[in-house]
Formats: C-alpha cells, sequence, structure tokens
C-alpha cells in the first residue's frame, strides 16, 4: 500500500484563442506554476520531482518552461499523451509521492497552439493513430471532414442508432457547457446560447455543430501534490484534497475488434479507468457530486456519461433530457463549461480539471460552485490512446 497523496495547491491561466494574446508557453507555464505555489504556500525548491506535459514542442520544452519557476536541479520529466496529456503528468507526480519517490512534487502542463483543426506533424512515419483511422474509414467511410469531429461523430452516429438518440440531446450538452463557463473567468468563452443557437450553428459533421466541439486553445494549468507528512509539516490541511483513487487504461483489444465507433473512441478505456478507480476509493458513481470529464465534443460527453457510469448504457439521451447532469440534477458534469467552452490546450486540460474539482471541493468556485460539494470525478481522455481518471475528497488530516 503507497502513501496517501493530497493535492494541496492548483493553478491555471486563463484559456485563450491561439494568437490573441502576446505570450510563450514559459510565460504561460510560469503564470499556472506560480500560481499553484501561492495557493498551496510551497515554495518551488521543496518541490522534488516536476512532470509537465505538452504535444506540441521541441524535446526539453518541459525543462525550460519549469525553469521559470526555479533552477533547482530536481528532475523534469516531459510528458506527452495526446489529450490526456495534462493528467498524465497528473498521475506520474501523484506515483512519485505514492511510492515514496517524492515528498512533494509538481504537475505542470501547458499548450501553445496554432490556429484551426488539429492535423499531422509528421508524414514520414507511421502515424500512431492508424488503427483507429483504419477501423473508422472500415466502418463509416472517410469524409470531407476535420479529422477529430468525424471520429467522435461518428461514435454519436452509432448512439443515435443504437439507442435512438437524437441531434437536440447532443445539441443540450453544448447548451449546458456554454452556459456552465458564463461563470468561469478562466473559460475561453463566456457567452451563454439558446438551444436553437446550438442546432443552427455552422454543421461540422453531423450531428455535431461547431457549438458542440471544443476550440484549440493556448493555455497551462499545474497541481502541487504531497503526502501526510509533508502537510503536516507545512500545516496545509485547510489545502489539502486526497486523490482516493486514480487510473490511467490504454487502448484494449475491444477498441479496435468489437468494430465500434464508441469503443474506437475509447469508451472502454474510460470504462475499465473508472471501476479501477471506484474499487481503489470503495465509492461508486453514485457517490459522486461534481465530475469534470473529456468533452473535446457532445458525443464525447455523451458515452462518458455511460463508461463512466452516471447512467446506464444506452441510456444517456434520457440522463441529458432529465437535466441530471447540471446543477439541481443527480450530479452537475463540467461546472467549468468544459472543453466546449473553457478551451482545450492539451497538455493544460487535465490540470486545469484537477484545478476546477479542488477549487470546487475546497467551496472556492464562485458563482459555478455546486452546493456542498464532497466527491470529484476527473476523466481525461487521449485517442491513440489513453484515459485517466481520478477521485478527490476533502482531506481529513488532524
Amino acid at each position: 500500500m503507497g502513501k496517501k497523496v493530497f493535492v494541496v495547491g492548483v493553478g491555471m491561466t486563463k484559456f485563450e484563442k491561439p494568437g490573441s494574446k502576446e505570450w510563450d508557453y514559459p510565460d504561460m507555464a510560469k503564470e499556472a506554476g506560480t500560481r499553484a505555489l501561492e495557493d498551496s504556500g510551497v515554495p518551488y525548491d521543496s518541490i522534488d520531482q516536476v512532470a509537465v506535459g505538452y504535444c506540441y514542442g521541441d524535446s526539453t520544452c518541459g525543462q525550460r518552461a519549469a525553469y521559470e519557476l526555479g533552477l533547482s536541479g530536481v528532475p523534469v520529466y516531459n510528458v506527452n499523451n495526446n489529450c490526456a496529456t495534462g493528467s498524465t503528468a497528473l498521475f506520474m507526480a501523484k506515483q512519485f509521492v505514492e511510492g515514496g519517490l517524492a515528498d512533494c512534487a509538481m504537475a505542470l502542463g501547458f499548450e501553445k497552439m496554432e490556429k484551426g483543426s488539429l492535423g499531422i506533424k509528421y508524414t514520414d512515419r507511421t502515424n500512431p493513430m492508424d488503427k483507429h483511422f483504419k477501423l473508422m474509414v472500415d466502418l463509416r467511410g472517410f469524409a470531407k471532414a476535420p479529422a477529430a469531429p468525424q471520429m467522435f461523430g461518428n461514435a454519436g452516429r452509432e448512439h443515435m442508432e443504437k439507442y435512438g438518440t437524437t441531434a437536440e440531446q447532443f445539441a443540450k450538452i453544448g447548451w449546458k457547457n456554454h452556459k456552465h463557463s458564463v461563470n468561469n473567468p478562466y473559460s475561453q468563452f463566456q457567452d451563454e446560447y439558446s438551444l436553437e443557437d446550438i442546432l443552427n450553428a455552422p454543421m461540422v459533421y453531423d450531428p455535431l455543430t461547431k457549438l458542440q466541439c471544443c476550440p484549440t486553445s493556448d493555455g497551462a494549468g499545474a497541481a502541487i501534490l504531497c503526502n501526510e507528512e509533508f502537510v503536516k509539516k507545512h500545516n496545509l490541511q485547510a489545502k489539502a484534497v486526497e486523490i482516493i483513487g486514480m487510473s490511467m487504461a490504454t487502448d484494449m483489444p475491444s477498441t479496435f475488434d468489437e468494430k465500434s465507433c464508441i469503443k474506437m473512441v475509447g469508451q472502454d478505456l474510460t470504462r475499465k479507468a473508472a471501476q479501477e478507480v471506484y474499487e481503489q476509493s470503495g465509492l461508486g458513481p453514485e457517490n459522486v457530486d461534481v465530475v469534470e470529464l473529456h468533452d473535446c465534443f457532445s458525443a464525447n460527453e455523451m458515452v462518458t456519461y455511460e463508461g463512466l457510469g452516471l447512467c446506464p448504457e444506452g441510456k444517456a439521451g434520457q440522463f441529458v433530457d432529465e437535466g441530471a447532469q447540471t446543477y439541481g440534477g443527480q450530479v452537475v458534469v463540467n461546472p467549468s463549461g468544459g472543453l466546449i467552452s473553457k478551451g482545450h490546450p492539451l497538455g493544460a486540460t487535465g490540470l486545469a480539471q484537477c484545478a476546477e474539482l479542488n477549487w470546487q471541493i475546497r467551496g472556492e468556485a464562485d458563482k459555478r460552485q455546486v452546493e456542498d460539494a464532497k466527491v470529484a470525478l476527473q476523466h481525461n481522455l487521449g485517442l491513440g490512446g489513453a484515459a485517466v481518471v481520478a477521485m478527490y475528497r476533502k482531506a481529513d488530516i488532524a
């Protein structure tokens, strides 16, 4: 049994449209990292190990980013796990502390992105998602649309065919997340739209309109993790939020063998990681008050409800219609506005989720505060593939 792990400080930048602000990744990392350090009251030279996540950049951008916080000579690891990069850095930092390799560790994530849809950077080698693309093309063909919305949109189409889910139900997810973001000063977009606005926005790939798709973003996030002894030594009990379960799952045979776009975009990874977290924590989805999940597209939020066990398989559309995933419902999903409205700087997303959930548990989420939030669940997904799920609860340390 490893040591208990606590988050004692979080920080993030406001997420911005790429190119809209004069800053570079060291500036983003400095802002988020400094905020996390100040939130915890821990000086940078007390940190034993640093995991830094980003997808776009040269090989030691992690060091260059961390150097903005201090030059202490500690190990700095560069992490890339596609859209799950930020939570992978967090998972690594947690394992350093849990395994006794560090008393205090930092997870830092950032992204400086290009405008427009994601593209392939290296055309002279195997595409790491070649198996996913091949399966999608075999099942659904390839349309004149960006690849990512096509992959998740096809998962949405499959859900519609199997369970009778409607375009309006997908649009309701976009409507909810934009509505939530109005109260989040860190969100790239803070505009509320009507359901008709969501449905009538430009079609990216049916059933996904533009207002159901996450934008590219610039930004950073950070978290400080430590063990119980460190919490007590530095009197951080009031800040401490315990990670009571955390798991990462990667692709399994079912991702490709079951000839399903829903499986191909990672629902079984989500289910496996979530089940492991529920076993570790002794809690289930029925105990969760607030969730930050990977809504890169409304279709993925829909299938993730089922993957996390928030509702039975095939019932996600009904779950949406009942308003079970917003304030006053069963659980509040993406109070931050989610990726759809808050933005999605790949390396920062998982750490922004962590920050939001820590603020919720600490009662510091201001106008978007979920009433009496005690248990929080995080889900971050990267195609190619990795799903990271974590559960948080207020620490009980004397």
